[in-house]
């Protein structure tokens, strides 16, 4: 699949979950805010609360990119563990490798990241790891490895022009930019993470 392409479908799907996945599906989705297809400007038929559940749960696995046996893994995990399953299962997709990436700048797209990450630019605490789904623990710092921060897609990152796209620096990351370091403070904690998802109705999407 072209970069063309992918750009295309994210915007495709921007229109059709009602939110910007991409900083370039902003624009587009300013200019049609809704669903694609013939029928996209016809007023919404009132949803059944499945369909809702449905829609939520597609927001939050677009917003991290997962497939869908990665989000039903999630929601498992997260069962178990103590405090609201919906809040725990954000919080922990945020600690994922790929999501960190983004959130410190040195991507522009959760694709994006992800890619930085599987190609190998990634170091957390010296040693390179090279996938997404890494869970990043406290205190751990992720950082572009010094050969990779010399290309020129990793200086404009440390110049800034992703950091500006993208939401407030949120408060669980301390970001060296200019470094292309940034260190996880302390666990994320739903209310902080930049996600638009009503998690109560994914949790109850899965547990139908």
């Amino acid at each position: 699949m072209t970069s063309v392409t992918r750009s295309r479908r994210q915007v495709r799907l921007s229109r059709k979950l009602g939110l910007p996945l991409t900083p370039k599906a902003v624009k587009h989705f300013e200019k049609r805010p809704y669903p694609p297809g013939e029928h996209g400007r016809a007023r919404r038929r009132t949803e059944s609360d499945y369909a809702v559940r449905l829609r939520e749960k597609q927001r939050l696995r677009a917003q991290y990119a997962l497939r869908e046996k990665q989000l039903l893994k999630v929601y498992e995990n997260s069962r178990k563990q103590p405090g609201l399953t919906g809040e725990v299962m954000v919080e922990d997709l945020e600690t994922r490798l790929d999501s960190l990436v983004l959130r410190a700048g040195f991507g522009r797209t959760i694709l994006q990241a992800r890619q930085i990450v599987t190609h190998r630019h990634i170091l957390v605490d010296g040693k390179i790891v090279d996938r997404p789904s890494f869970r990043v623990k406290e205190g751990q710092t992720i950082q572009v490895k010094p050969k990779s921060q010399a290309t020129t897609p990793f200086q404009v990152a440390a110049a800034g022009a992703h950091r500006d796209v993208l939401p407030a620096l949120p408060g669980y990351l301390d970001v060296q930019l200019e470094k292309l370091s940034a260190t996880l403070t302390r666990r994320p904690k739903r209310a902080e993470v930049p996600v638009t998802c009503d998690v109560q109705m994914v949790v109850e999407y899965y547990a139908r």
